[in-house]
């Protein structure tokens, strides 16, 4: 089993928004993370939700920048042509739901990559199912 953790917006954007409920669980829960030596995954459209919310806070905007684009602990995945694909045919088998297109996206990676474990605070990973939600 992989012990890679993909990271979401909502769980970055917690731990970096100190006016965020969430903020001290997800300080507490990356504490955790971080402890165990584990290694994070995520993606460039993550990323750029991420920094669309801080884009306004100068400072912030560049900090998000660098905790992810610049750890050595967080891996980038690429998003094929296939995943954008999949993650469409997704979008339309699954009308009923409220998914992202990029959550939507986040969940044909993680299966592709055979990730499990999520940090997040986005109920859709919960209503997607098949992933170990770390909240």
């Amino acid at each position: 089993m992989d012990g890679r953790v993909f990271l979401d917006a909502s769980f970055w954007i917690a731990y970096r928004e100190p006016r965020e409920a969430l903020s001290p669980r997800a300080l507490e829960i990356l504490r955790g993370l971080f402890d165990t030596r584990t290694r994070f995954v995520t993606t460039f459209l993550v990323l750029c939700e991420i920094q669309a919310y801080f884009s306004r806070h100068t400072t912030r905007r560049q900090t998000v920048l660098r905790d992810l684009w610049e750890n050595r602990v967080v891996d980038f995945e690429d998003i094929t042509y296939r995943d954008q694909e999949n993650a469409i045919a997704l979008l339309r088998n699954h009308s009923d739901k409220s998914f992202s297109l990029c959550d939507a996206t986040s969940f044909v990676v993680m299966e592709r990559l055979g990730l499990h474990r999520v940090a997040t605070f986005d109920r859709h990973f919960r209503q997607f199912g098949g992933f170990e939600v770390i909240d």
